[in-house]
């Protein structure tokens, strides 16, 4: 089976070594569109086969069958398809028509062409044909564009080549598992990295989508979700991926879109991830041109909605080419028209104008939307105050290939009490970097939605800003303006430096040691005047008491404990699972309860213990499980993959198998488990090995030194490169030549013997190495198949958890280390007082008195 982790990265490998030197953002078109050809021909053989009950046919014969019955049915059978799918693919046009003609030598780039082409004039004349209208453009897809090949043979293959790369994808069977949803959704944001700042045009980072998306979720009652600047329709399908599967079946999804392409993209994106053609409104228009979309009935009031998302063109200039005035309706709530050198406000006022009165908008703009003044501070002021805009969260930069500016994410609410404060949160500073961006992690993106969530307000993190502070800021809503970042440098004490000793101030900071080991620390402390302290014992022994105290022993205890059982019952439900909701609702679940589980303790960071569940699903339980889910726990267990390997480069470059693979079960776990002895012979055999190398090496050198006993005897056996320059290895041949023309018992002779014996080592060692481990290779392939329940459930465990319960209780550690490392720097810092500088300085000017008083001029 494969996976939706093994799909993606295989397609992915495969666009990269297609599409050659063709822009990213360019060779996505012909990729995103022909993978979408295949899913709606796969859609069209599926209808057929349980119109016509032919359940028991290969593909082959089913395309047989349906070139057949269209022959004989004619229009018809076209029209039944098309009743209940809203088009249909004609045999001769279906992909797999496509891949018969590659395999027997009669494939045309024409046959394509026309297939695309006829894919119009299939469709169903109904409220849903807009949604396949023009996917296949001729704008997105020219198969006769140059850049896919100068000339029509380098086309051909080019194309063929793309064709075969979904060959034995079964579309449909993977739309109802959302893993084609989640392949494409993949590759757009592979696409997006590799376009640079091309990539604004049609994506969001995932991570900006997510905080969005699951703000967005939280609006009750949601019917309708709307993105004016829709870009792929990513945006729209992460809030879909928050929402009660019941929630999501029923919901209505807008979006407007300027580029044609991208339009195309967010469709087949739309209609691959199940959403219903009837459930999707999808435009090809310029959102800030002419307001969309509309209700014939109202015209003044506009269409709203319950959830209103979207990431617009940052401080886009020239945006009122239509000539808007202040009396549009999207406008008119703030009184003057966004100044048209930047459209962030007119992209925000079109978004809250169709937000619907107990809804939520979420927006990412620039920075400065919350503090640029002109009419853009007229604006900001005029929503402060309807009190419009509830949360402001700053977000780090570089998160956009796009731009590498910081943005924010406004979230606006038409039902706030003119009372409720605006919650400001900066996230700014929790971000790793990944290659040149910066990524939020899932515990960021947890801290984030939390905090909007409970309202919260934490030092150096969030505040809730009262209409007052607003005011007294002249409703400028930098955020620095209302979060002071925590300043982690302490402030140097004059006093302190001048006689020695750590304030006492200092050490009442040190909140966690504290009141956890407050006994400890005093212990460790004497009072050297008023005020200052003195540290009695050395910092290893101190953080050794710390960490063995009572309180931190038991507190580590009950948190293993309840770690244990939480790991247990996971362990219990992941050998049950059947299916691939179970396995995103399980995971969703498991960080719900790791959160309220590390809740109930203080002085250690809940978002840490957060992230250890996040990279255990990261790092193999979303592969894992979705196999299990499809396969059973213990079969997949026994299940063995080949491993294929790239060998080669150029147009030699090829995929071959390598032996086998566990599917769940590693390979080296296998080996290290159940295979111990035998590991341990070979690393013996390797440890001598180096030995041997190591000496010889030693020989070499020593060979290079001249008049040494060891270059007289070996020089001459040393490898020479074409100048005659001695390289670093010996030569067996040459060895074995010089023996016999020397005298035995001599020390050159001895020398000579040694090197030889150890060449012969070398090589021995190096085949038994290769033979061993050639045999516990095949004895691992084995066992895989016939690996027991118990076995299996010790070596997935160990993989999954080896190490969590460990982790998590480590948490306890943290908080408490960082605060001695405070202490020891504090210690540090004051440990040289004013007169003990005094003191060397004195001593240094006498020494360089003396060395004056001995200098001689001659």
């Amino acid at each position: 089976m494969i996976t939706s982790e093994e799909i993606k990265r295989r397609l992915w490998d495969g666009a990269n070594e297609l599409r050659g030197s063709m822009d990213a953002s360019r060779y996505k078109d012909y990729m995103l569109g022909l993978m979408f050809y295949k899913f709606l021909s796969d859609k069209t053989l599926e209808k057929y086969k349980s119109m016509a009950d032919k359940g028991q046919l290969s593909e082959a014969e089913l395309v047989e069958e349906y070139a057949k019955d269209r022959a004989y049915h004619g229009e018809n059978l076209d029209k039944m398809i098309q009743s209940v799918l809203g088009y249909f693919v004609l045999p001769e046009h279906l992909y797999q028509t496509w891949l018969k003609d590659i395999a027997i030598g009669e494939f045309e780039v024409q046959k394509v062409i026309d297939s695309l082409n006829n894919f119009e004039r299939t469709i169903a004349v109904s409220g849903d044909s807009d949604d396949f209208q023009g996917l296949f453009s001729s704008s997105t897809i020219d198969l006769t564009d140059t850049a896919l090949g100068s000339n029509l043979n380098e086309r051909s293959k080019n194309i063929k080549a793309l064709i075969e790369l979904f060959q034995d994808l079964n579309m449909v069977a993977l739309q109802k598992s959302d893993v084609l949803g989640d392949a494409y959704e993949y590759l757009i944001g592979q696409f997006a990295m590799e376009s640079g700042k091309k990539a604004g045009e049609f994506y969001t980072p995932r991570q900006v989508s997510e905080v969005m998306a699951q703000i967005a979720a939280k609006t009750s009652n949601i019917t309708s979700i709307y993105d004016p600047t829709v870009g792929s329709g990513s945006l729209l399908l992460t809030v879909k991926k928050h929402l009660k599967e019941d929630v999501q079946r029923d919901l209505n999804y807008y979006g407007q879109e300027k580029n044609t392409a991208t339009y195309n993209l967010t469709r087949m994106n739309l209609l691959l991830h199940d959403v219903r053609p009837e459930k999707m409104s999808v435009k090809n228009g310029d959102t800030l041109s002419e307001d969309w979309p509309e209700d014939p009935s109202r015209p003044a009031e506009g269409v709203l909605f319950d959830a209103v998302v979207m990431n617009p063109p940052y401080s886009l200039a020239n945006w009122n080419k239509s000539n808007l005035k202040v009396s549009d309706p999207r406008f008119e709530i703030a009184g003057v028209l966004p100044p048209d050198s930047k459209g962030d406000f007119a992209f925000l006022l079109h978004g809250l104008y169709h937000l619907g009165q107990t809804g939520t908008m979420a927006i990412v703009l620039p920075h400065g939307v919350l503090f640029r003044g002109g009419t853009e501070g007229e604006i900001r002021k005029r929503l402060l105050n309807k009190n419009y805009i509830d949360t402001i969260i700053g977000l780090p930069g570089n998160l956009f290939t796009n731009t590498g500016i910081p943005v924010c994410v406004l979230i606006l609410k038409k039902n706030r009490a003119i009372s409720d404060p605006v919650l400001v949160i900066d996230a700014s500073r929790n971000f790793i970097k990944v290659g040149k961006q910066n990524e939020l992690q899932e515990k960021d993106i947890a801290r984030i939605v939390d905090t909007y969530v409970e309202r919260a307000e934490k030092a150096g993190y969030s505040h809730l800003a009262s209409r007052e502070e607003i005011v007294e800021n002249d409703y400028n809503m930098n955020i620095p303006r209302y979060v002071e970042s925590i300043d982690e440098e302490i402030p140097h004490d004059v006093d302190a430096h001048l006689y020695g000793g750590i304030p006492q101030a200092n050490i009442d900071e040190l909140k966690t040691l504290q009141t956890t080991v407050k006994n400890v620390l005093d212990n460790a402390l004497k009072p050297i005047r008023d005020g200052y302290v003195q540290l009695e014992k050395p910092m290893d022994e101190l953080t050794n008491e710390v960490l063995t105290d009572k309180n931190i022993t038991t507190k580590s205890d009950i948190i293993r404990e309840k770690s244990e059982a939480f790991i247990e019952l996971y362990w219990k439900k992941l050998h049950e699972i059947n299916n691939i909701v179970d396995v995103n609702s399980l995971m969703e679940e498991m960080l719900v309860k790791i959160k309220e589980l590390l809740s109930s303790f203080d002085g250690l960071d809940v978002y840490d213990g957060y992230q250890i569940i996040a990279e255990v699903w990261k790092n193999s339980l979303t592969h894992d499980a979705e196999l299990i889910a499809g396969g059973g726990f213990y079969t997949i267990g026994r299940t063995r993959e080949p491993n294929m390997v790239t060998k080669g480069s150029g147009n030699k470059k090829r995929e071959e198998q390598d032996g086998w693979v566990g599917a769940i079960v590693p390979n080296e776990l296998i080996a290290k488990r159940l295979y111990s002895e035998e590991l341990q012979i070979i690393e013996d055999k390797k440890a001598r090995l180096t030995a041997v190398e190591a000496e010889l090496s030693e020989l070499v050198e020593a060979a290079k030194v001249e008049d040494s006993e060891e270059n007289i005897a070996l020089f001459e056996s040393i490898k020479k490169n074409a100048e005659g320059e001695p390289q670093s290895s010996f030569e067996s041949k040459t060895v074995k030549a010089e023996l016999k023309k020397i005298t035995k018992d001599s020390p050159s002779y001895d020398l000579l013997k040694k090197v030889d014996g150890l060449i012969t080592e070398k090589s021995s060692l190096g085949k038994k190495i290769k033979a061993k481990e050639s045999e516990l290779k095949e004895a691992l392939y084995e066992r895989i198949l016939v690996l027991t329940d118990e076995e299996i459930d010790e070596l997935v465990f160990e993989k999954w958890f080896g190490t969590t319960v460990y982790d998590i209780v480590k948490l306890i550690e943290l908080p408490l280390k960082k605060e001695l490392d405070i202490l020891e720097q504090l210690h540090e810092r004051y440990a040289e007082t004013l007169d003990d500088i005094d003191e060397e300085s004195k001593k240094l000017e006498k020494e360089l008195e003396k060395l004056m008083s001995e200098l001689v001029v001659r």
